[in-house]
């Protein structure tokens, strides 16, 4: 029987190494560099819609992003980059595009209604639900607030 420090020893001569900072730091990169993006999206219909305010700019942007994470999900690239990126690449609305696609294209065998339709939203699909929930629920504090004032 080992003692707890034997134990300890043992187990850190055994464990494999960590690469939380490698990890890291490619998030940071990647998340940054998706965001960045984003940002030049929203430059360039700046520059070509004048007058453009920040909500159509944000509308267009977020569509532009989304439709970017989807179309690199069905090439088959998304995923590579969220290997080596981690959550650099799901945290950006990018990485939700990718939650819908990939069980989508996962599934395609399966047919339109049984396979896409229905599997599409098995990853998003609680976190879509989540939101609506809860800003609900936020909402009607909210209502609750302004009634009672």
């Amino acid at each position: 029987m080992l003692s707890k420090t034997e134990y300890l020893l043992l187990d850190k001569k055994i464990a494999p190494k960590s690469k939380e900072g490698r990890t890291l730091l490619l998030a940071f990169l990647v998340g940054g560099l998706i965001c960045t993006v984003g940002q030049g999206v929203s430059d360039l219909f700046k520059l070509a819609v004048p007058g453009a305010d920040q909500k159509l700019l944000g509308e267009i942007t977020s569509s532009v992003m989304i439709f970017l994470g989807a179309a690199l999900t069905g090439f088959g690239l998304y995923d590579r980059i969220g290997k080596y990126a981690g959550a650099g690449s799901i945290v950006p609305i990018t990485g939700f595009a990718n939650s819908v696609v990939s069980p989508a294209m996962e599934y395609r065998s399966e047919g339109m209604i049984f396979g896409v339709m229905c599997k599409m939203f098995v990853v998003a699909g609680p976190i879509i639900v989540s939101g609506v929930s809860s800003s609900i629920v936020v909402g009607l504090i909210y209502w609750l607030v302004g009634v009672l004032k």
